[in-house]
């Protein structure tokens, strides 16, 4: 049986075709399973397998093809002391955005911020002033108190002294204890004022910063 050329050079060319498709199905079939890993150890010295060690599976590693190209780039895993310290960096970051919108939205200027906090500041000096006439006046009852205690005993040194009578000495200790809150009071109204100077302060520069460079 005898085959026209024409028609022998076509069966031939469809036979390479399916050979060559066919190996390239192998091909691709051999390789698409096959991951490599790369990963760095504390060394600094890159390793590749085809799985990453427990222990170094918290640093940064790549997936590789089958050519060493890598496919993905996997990051650094965090412990959960960085997770812990990057939510609060992250928190740290939104209450400053948060507030810097504040800030520009709430003030036309740095002097808006400085009168206001003038006048705060003028608050709380008049309760610091009210604080301190207030432990004037309970330290000269103290005063007075202790110099009637004086005349008995255990105070006086007369061996015909009476003893202090309880209405007195219940009287000095309420007294101790209202000069004693009201210098806590005073305490606290002074630390207000040092930590509200501060803030401002800080709201007056970073004011200053946002509005430098529009």
């Amino acid at each position: 049986m005898t085959t026209r050329p024409g028609i022998g050079l076509l069966l031939l060319a469809c036979v390479a075709t399916t050979a060559t498709a066919l190996g390239a199905a192998r091909t691709s079939g051999s390789t698409s399973g096959t991951v490599t890993y790369k990963w760095v150890d504390a060394q600094g010295v890159t390793h590749y397998g085809d799985h990453i060690p427990p222990e170094f599976a918290q640093g940064e590693t790549a997936v590789l093809n089958h050519q060493g190209v890598a496919l993905k780039d996997l990051p650094a895993r965090l412990t959960p002391a960085q997770q812990e310290e990057a939510r609060h960096r992250d928190e740290a970051t939104a209450r400053q955005k948060q507030h810097d919108s504040f800030l520009l939205t709430t003030y036309t200027s740095a002097h808006d911020i400085e009168q206001l906090r003038d006048e705060r500041l003028a608050q709380i000096e008049g309760q610091i002033t009210a604080a301190r006439g207030y432990i004037d006046s309970v330290d000269s009852r103290l005063a007075s108190l202790r110099t009637r205690a004086n005349n008995f005993r255990p105070y006086s040194a007369s061996p015909t002294a009476r003893r202090l009578p309880d209405a007195l000495a219940e009287e000095v200790v309420q007294t101790l204890n209202e000069a004693r809150s009201q210098r806590e009071i005073l305490a606290a109204r002074q630390k207000e004022q040092k930590e509200l100077r501060a803030t401002f302060q800080s709201d007056i520069d970073r004011y200053r910063a946002l509005t430098a460079h529009p």
